[in-house]
C-alpha cells in the first residue's frame, strides 16, 4: 500500500512494439545488408545475432533500422537511413513507394532484380536437392507499362472521404494512388477519373473493389457492387461513355452476378505461336497472364525448347483459356486441355473452334482428386504442360512421378512449390534439360519460372498410354 495515491513509474514498451530493438547500438555506423530475401527485404544480424528483414534494403548497404515487428526467432525492420548505399539502388519512379505494397523492388536496377529471381530460382531447387547442370535462361521485356490487369481497393473513411488504390504491404491499409507506372497506359489514364468518379457516387460505400482489364478490344472496368443501385447504375453508364470503356458490376455478396452496363465486349488477346496469330477470348475472372510481352515470348521458348513434328498428343493441365492449350495445337497432332473452371473450359472450347483448332478437346476436372488423375491415364501422351496456381501442382507430379512420360513444360508463378514438385518429378526419374526465369513481374520479387523435364524410360513408350512405369 506503499505506493497507493503516487504515480507510479512508466512501464517499458514490450519487446514487439518497442522500435529499434537490438540495433540501438549499431545506429551511427549502422548494420550491413548481407543479402535479399526472396520476398525482396534486405537480410542482416542484429548485434544480438537476431536475423533482421529489413524493407527497401540492398546487399552491402549499412543502414541505420527500426525495428516495427519482433517475433521469437527474427525482427522486421525497416530503415531509418542509409549510411552506405548499395552502387545498384536507384531513386524509384513510383510516387508511392514504400506505402503501396504493390512494388517491393523499385530501388534496385532493373538488371540485378533480374539476377536476384535467377538466384532464387537455383537456391529454392538447391533445398531440393536439385543442382540445375544448365543456367536458367532470362526472359525479359519493359519495366514499366506492362500490367495488363490490377484489382483496386475501394473505401469510404469515417468523414465520408472516398479512397481508390492499392493496399500497403501485409495490410489490409488503403493507399491512395492516382497515377501507376507499372500498369499498361490504356489502364492507368483511367486512375485519377475513377477517383473523381467515385466522389459522384450516392453510395460509395457498396463499391467493394474495382477491377481493371486492358484487352485488344480496348479497356474494360468491372465494379464489385454489393447492392443493386439503379441511381449509381446511371452514373456508371455516363462515366463509361466519357471514358470510352467496357463496364460491368458484379452485384451480390455470396453468389454475385455479372451484368454489363454498357454493351457486353468481346474481350480478347492475340497470341502468336510461330507465323500463325491466335485470338483468345476470355471473361472477367477468367486467369490471365498480366504481361502480354512476357507470357508471349514464355510461349515463343516453350515453342522451341520442344520442336513439336506434328504427331504428338499433348496433355495441358490448368489448361485456362487456352493459352498454352493453342500455341501448341498449331504444331501437334492432338490437344487435350484440362481445367478445373467450367467456366474457363467453356471458354477453352470456344477458343478452339474460333481458330479452326478442331483437334483440340477441352475437358473439366479437379486436378486434386485421384479419380481424375487416374481418368486420363487412358489417354496416349507425348507431353504433359502444368501451368498451376501459387499451391502448385503436388497431387499432379506424384501421379506423373509413377508414370512414363517422355516430356513434361511446368510453368510455375511459385518458386518454391515448384521446387517441391521439381524434386517429386526428379526422384520418378526425370531431368531437367531446360529451365527459364521469366520478368513477368517487374519492380516486384515475384517470378514465373518454367522447367522442361524429360523422362529417358518414356522415349521408348512414345505415344504409349500414362500407364504405370
Amino acid at each position: 500500500m506503499a505506493m497507493l495515491g503516487k504515480r507510479r513509474p512508466p512501464r517499458s514498451a514490450p519487446e514487439k512494439s518497442r522500435p529499434g530493438i537490438g540495433c540501438q547500438a549499431a545506429q551511427g555506423s549502422g548494420i550491413e545488408i548481407l543479402r535479399l530475401a526472396h520476398d525482396g527485404r534486405g537480410i542482416a544480424r542484429s548485434i544480438s545475432g537476431k536475423t533482421l528483414f529489413v524493407d527497401r534494403a540492398l546487399p552491402g548497404e549499412r543502414v541505420e533500422v527500426a525495428v516495427h515487428r519482433s517475433r521469437k526467432r527474427f525482427d522486421e525492420a525497416h530503415p531509418r537511413q542509409v549510411l552506405k548505399a548499395s552502387p545498384h539502388r536507384i531513386a524509384p519512379e513510383c510516387p508511392y513507394f514504400g506505402q503501396c505494397g504493390g512494388c517491393d523492388l523499385q530501388h534496385l536496377v532493373l538488371p540485378a532484380q533480374r539476377d536476384h529471381k535467377r538466384e532464387v530460382l537455383i537456391e529454392q531447387l538447391t533445398r531440393q536437392g536439385i543442382e540445375l547442370t544448365v543456367t536458367p535462361e532470362l526472359v525479359a521485356a519493359s519495366g514499366r507499362g506492362y500490367r495488363r490487369r490490377a484489382r483496386l481497393g475501394v473505401k469510404v473513411d469515417a468523414q465520408g472521404q472516398v479512397h481508390l488504390g492499392f493496399r500497403a504491404r501485409h495490410s489490409h491499409h488503403l493507399v491512395d494512388i492516382q497515377q501507376c507506372t507499372i500498369l499498361v497506359p490504356s489502364l492507368a489514364r483511367l486512375l485519377a477519373p475513377l477517383h473523381q468518379h467515385l466522389a459522384r457516387l450516392g453510395a460509395p460505400r457498396q463499391v467493394g473493389h474495382i477491377e481493371l482489364l486492358a484487352s485488344d478490344s480496348g479497356p474494360c472496368i468491372v465494379v464489385r457492387q454489393l447492392r443493386d443501385n439503379p441511381v449509381d447504375a446511371g452514373v456508371w453508364r455516363e462515366f463509361a461513355a466519357d471514358q470510352r470503356v467496357s463496364l460491368a458490376w458484379l452485384v451480390g455478396r455470396e453468389t454475385p452476378r455479372l451484368i454489363w452496363l454498357t454493351e457486353m465486349p468481346d474481350l480478347r488477346y492475340t497470341l502468336k505461336s510461330g507465323s500463325r496469330e491466335l485470338a483468345l477470348g476470355f471473361s472477367p475472372g477468367d486467369f490471365l497472364q498480366v504481361n502480354a510481352e512476357i507470357n508471349q515470348r514464355l510461349v515463343d521458348m516453350a515453342l522451341e525448347w520442344l520442336p513439336l513434328v506434328g504427331d504428338e498428343h499433348v496433355l495441358d493441365l490448368f489448361a485456362g483459356v487456352g493459352n498454352f492449350s493453342l500455341a501448341l495445337a498449331v504444331q501437334a497432332a492432338a490437344v487435350t486441355g484440362i481445367e478445373g473452371s467450367p467456366a474457363m473450359v467453356t471458354c477453352l472450347a470456344d477458343n478452339a473452334r474460333r481458330n479452326g483448332l478442331w483437334h483440340v478437346v477441352a475437358r473439366q476436372a479437379d486436378l486434386g482428386k485421384a479419380e481424375s488423375l487416374e481418368e486420363m491415364s487412358r489417354d496416349s501422351v507425348d507431353l504433359v504442360v502444368l501451368d498451376p496456381p501459387r499451391e502448385g501442382a503436388e497431387n499432379v507430379c506424384h501421379w506423373l512421378a509413377m508414370r512414363r512420360v517422355p516430356r513434361i513444360l511446368y510453368v510455375s508463378c511459385d518458386s518454391a512449390t515448384l521446387a517441391r514438385d521439381a524434386a517429386r518429378l526428379v526422384q520418378g526419374g526425370y531431368r531437367i534439360t531446360h529451365a527459364a526465369v521469366a520478368d513477368m513481374f517487374p519492380q516486384t520479387a515475384h517470378l514465373e519460372s518454367m522447367l522442361l523435364f524429360e523422362c529417358d524410360s518414356g522415349r521408348d513408350t512414345k505415344g504409349g498410354t500414362l500407364g504405370h512405369g
